[in-house]
């Protein structure tokens, strides 16, 4: 089994919490269990012994809403069977609900969310063997069941009085001293040990909330409430009560209903430019004129042979000429207020930079992809087929390099040119770019989890900003000495407008591009 280094994944695993402790403040639990199937973000999946690595810090995030932190990690301890972790709570009214819910059995998972560095396939289920843990979240409905839940406590049965309370508070103090001690990285050898009680406990505590009589409603969120939503129509007695009771209050308090804000923003803009980095990526610009003169051989000398004394005057001389490429400016605008700029959460302006330079970005790619269209040679027509495809790579990448002497090294497809080699499969209906594992005659790798592969040895770059359907010039083979692309940094230009107490920003930058050699830009020719 051939093991693959492809592009870095996110990753969601989740696992049952084994024990909470309320006078400590903290949860408890195996966060991973070694070789052993779950389900994740990415179908089923297993973790080698040691394939997780941590970081500096790692917080406890409610439902991976990395908005909605309650706690963070205190001490961890490899084994060998897993991962045994506990995590420290927060002193917020977020962090004693979590506790009360994971004690409870409302909320009782972890999941585990890791960028996978390395990993394979094997029989379908992907197997990592290096990850980076980025968080670890208390879930709702964790992915392995076998997972027995243990609640610890040192507080009495009647722990709704007062006097009780005050005098738990009163047994575990907590000042700054102790908490550093507590920060510690020492665990106990086995989960038992870690959520060990000052006293026996039953069953029945084990699923009693320690600071509230009953239950209280988890609908805390308009997340809260569609889950709760989707279990109700599902047959959930216990939730359709709490929708009820959330529809209700909600409707007759509606001032106690706030819209829930984050601060991560959607967007469908990207700062990648596959067409550019396919054509080797860009050369500064200099810093004056408006045109960039490449020069260019157009007829290579000859050398015959020449009899003793001859003369090779009749042999050809070289030839040379200029290729002129227009500078131009690409550039984008934004008026906003200072009102904006003082007081926006999450940034206005942030964003606003980021959203133009994706802009940019995709402006520069466009513009390249006009020079191949404009400067290249279009090829031989064939069939949007994987016949086609083999046609037009073993045509034209033998036709550039007679043209330019230098073999090709990318094909640059638009998004249906990329559907087509997905679904692309051969007499017995097996994939061709898209097996996993890679079979001995696969034809390269195309899958829909990232925008490069590779099409029958030549490089893939998928590019979103070229045309849309399989047509001339969905498709690119190209030597990328053959295109010369020059490019200042980007620069914003701003000014204030004193009479509105508004901002004008402009973002801009300037570009020039030419086809040095047409016969090194090979055009997708559709039949």
């Amino acid at each position: 089994m051939k093991e693959t280094k492809p592009t870095p994944m996110n990753l969601d695993f989740s696992i049952k919490v084994t024990a909470t402790d309320f006078p400590k403040r903290e949860i408890s639990g195996r966060i991973v269990t070694w070789n052993e199937t779950g389900s994740t973000s990415a179908g089923a999946t297993s973790f080698k012994p040691g394939s997780i690595t941590f970081g500096d810090s790692t917080k406890l995030l409610l439902e991976h809403r990395r908005e909605a932190p309650i706690g963070f990690l205190k001490s961890y301890k490899v084994t060998d069977e897993g991962i045994d972790a506990t995590f420290a709570i927060g002193n917020t009214t977020a962090g004693n609900d979590s506790l009360v819910e994971a004690s409870s059995g409302l909320r009782d998972g972890f999941s585990v969310g890791v960028l996978a560095e390395r990993y394979k396939n094997v029989d379908g289920v992907l197997v990592i063997s290096a990850s980076a843990l980025k968080e670890v979240s208390l879930v709702t409905d964790p992915a392995i069941a076998s997972a027995k839940v243990a609640v610890a406590a040192s507080e009495t049965e009647n722990s709704e009085s007062e006097p009780q309370a005050e005098e738990a508070e009163t047994n575990t103090p907590t000042t700054q001293g102790e908490n550093e001690m507590e920060s510690t990285p020492a665990v106990p050898e086995a989960a038992a040990e870690a959520v060990e009680a000052s006293k026996v406990v039953t069953a029945t505590d084990a699923t009693r909330p320690l600071y509230f009589t009953k239950p209280r409603s988890p609908i805390a969120t308009p997340g809260a409430y569609l889950e709760h939503t989707i279990k109700a129509k599902m047959g959930n007695e216990d939730s359709r009560q709490y929708v009820m009771a959330a529809d209700d209050s909600f409707t007759t308090n509606p001032a106690f209903s706030p819209v829930s804000y984050i601060r991560d923003v959607a967007t469908n803009t990207t700062m990648v430019r596959p067409t550019v980095d396919a054509c080797g990526g860009t050369r500064p610009l200099n810093s004056y004129g408006m045109t960039v003169s490449i020069p260019k051989i157009t007829a290579n000398s000859t050398v015959a042979t020449v009899a003793e004394g001859g003369d090779p005057t009749g042999t050809t001389q070289i030839t040379s000429a200029y290729v002129n490429a227009t500078v131009i400016k690409k550039a984008g605008f934004q008026r906003y207020s200072v009102e904006l700029l003082d007081r926006s959460d999450p940034s206005f302006y942030e964003i606003m930079l980021s959203n133009l330079r994706d802009g940019y970005a995709q402006a520069v790619d466009e513009y390249v992809i006009a020079q191949l269209v404009a400067g290249g040679t279009q090829g031989t027509a064939v069939a949007a087929s994987s016949a086609g495809i083999i046609s037009f790579v073993s045509t034209e990448s033998a036709a550039a390099y007679n043209a330019t002497k230098r073999t090709a090294t990318a094909y640059v497809a638009g998004t249906s040119q990329w559907s087509l080699l997905m679904g692309a499969t051969d007499t017995t209906g097996r994939p061709i770019y898209n097996a996993q594992p890679l079979t001995q005659n696969a034809g390269g790798t195309a899958n829909p989890t990232s925008i490069r592969g590779n099409v029958l040895g030549l490089d893939l770059y998928v590019d979103a900003n070229m045309v849309a359907t399989t047509i001339d010039e969905s498709a690119f083979i190209i030597e990328p000495r053959s295109i010369e692309i020059f490019e200042s940094p980007a620069l914003t230009l701003s000014a204030n407008v004193p009479t509105t107490g508004e901002i004008e920003l402009m973002l801009y930058g300037y570009v020039a591009a030419g086809v040095t050699q047409a016969g090194g830009i090979r055009r997708f020719n559709l039949t």
